[in-house]
């Protein structure tokens, strides 16, 4: 849906056309037409791929991206998906992004569907460091849906962990099936250097993309909007937040941690602790917590469960946020995830995963602040990361 939405926007297609006939794979090729979607125009794209009974883990996929010499912004995006999906993939079953075999992911309409993408949002210049591409809240839908490891439940486990990780918002939707699959939101979550509605601009080209699916309910469509911003972006994206607020100073020490990572799982943006003096000079704490508008309710619900407090005070804010990106950096015989953070396109801020780190620190016997300082010096290195 997004490629079709892309190509419908104006991107090359016979510059993403190219590039399947690059790849070092069995036959791929891109099949175009007009569709209607509750009577809406619309584009449908279906990536023909050869029969294989190739069986493919990430060193295979990112082998098959390096070998097609695309362009580098392009060949570096379709990496950073298929490392996303690893990554989100080895958290559900438990082990090393290196060892997961992608099944549906890895087969080779979903390796054109990733790089077609990558093409596209390049010949549309949406891959420069300037471009700016703010994704809105993600319809994830409801009930189950038949994969290689089963039935299991609507939004998959990979497609909570890929958008948790990425702090994209999800959207309420009412309809009974899969709107958002893993690779769809590995591909959404690469792209956005922001979240929200759409920014302040001057609209140059639409374009809509549908599903195969076509359920009574609603469109089955994804749209893309491109446009100029009138003046030059601010280096940061705005959102408005509300704080919630409450003191406590009757709660067993023990459970703060715990209720910490339970706010932030509901959906919390931000949560922690202030130390304060509260009535009858007792010691007590404040806790704070940074939430959208529609987890406002699940969060403070939270708070009510898990601790003694009878009110909190919320408040309206506004978050400014750096864009961003994460990388995957070689260090010492394994990789750590970095986050990396641009003001103006200037990298500022280069800050590895603290438990990636210690653990191969342990593994490689070197101490903690060393992996640490290797993985920022190799992050903040101008050109691909990986």
């Amino acid at each position: 849906m997004l490629l079709a939405a892309l190509l419908d926007a104006g991107a090359e297609q016979k510059a993403v056309e190219g590039a399947f006939g690059a790849l070092p794979v069995e036959g791929v090729r891109l099949e175009r037409r007009e569709v209607r979607r509750h009577g809406f125009r619309a584009a449908h794209v279906t990536v023909v791929a050869a029969e294989s009974a190739v069986r493919r883990g990430l060193g295979e996929v990112l082998d098959v991206v390096a070998r097609a010499r695309l362009p580098e912004t392009v060949a570096e995006f379709a990496a950073g998906v298929f490392r996303r999906l690893a990554a989100a993939e080895g958290r559900v079953h438990g082990i090393p992004a290196e060892q997961v075999h992608f099944h549906e992911v890895g087969a080779l309409d979903a390796i054109a569907d990733v790089v077609g993408c990558a093409v596209a949002l390049h010949s549309l210049g949406l891959l420069g460091d300037g471009a700016r591409r703010i994704v809105g809240p993600v319809a994830v839908g409801s009930g189950t849906v038949t994969g290689a490891h089963g039935t299991i439940p609507v939004p998959g486990p990979a497609v909570l962990g890929l958008l948790t990780a990425a702090g994209a918002p999800i959207a309420a939707h009412p309809a009974a099936m899969e709107l958002c699959t893993p690779t769809g939101a590995a591909l959404l979550c690469a792209l956005a250097t922001g979240y929200g509605p759409p920014p302040a601009l001057t609209p140059s080209a639409v374009g809509t993309g549908a599903g195969t699916a076509d359920p009574r309910g609603h469109p089955n469509v994804l749209r893309v909007l491109l446009g100029d911003a009138p003046d030059a972006p601010a280096p940061w994206t705005s959102a408005p937040l509300h704080r919630v607020d409450t003191t406590v100073d009757d709660l067993d020490p023990r459970i703060w941690p715990d209720l910490l990572d339970a706010l932030r799982a509901a959906g919390a943006a931000d949560a922690w602790c202030t130390p304060a003096l509260t009535r009858k000079g007792r010691p007590g704490q404040v806790l704070s917590v940074l939430v959208d508008a529609e987890r406002l309710d699940l969060v403070c619900a939270v708070v009510f469960e898990q601790t003694t407090t009878l009110g909190v005070r919320v408040s309206p804010v506004d978050r400014r946020s750096l864009p961003r990106d994460q990388v995957e950096v070689a260090v010492a015989g394994g990789h750590v995830p970095v986050k990396r953070g641009y003001l103006a396109g200037r990298l500022v801020t280069v800050q590895p995963e603290y438990d990636e780190a210690a653990a191969l620190a342990r593994r490689a016997g070197l101490p903690v602040a060393a992996v640490l300082d290797q993985a920022r010096a190799r992050a903040a290195q101008p050109g691909p990361a990986t």
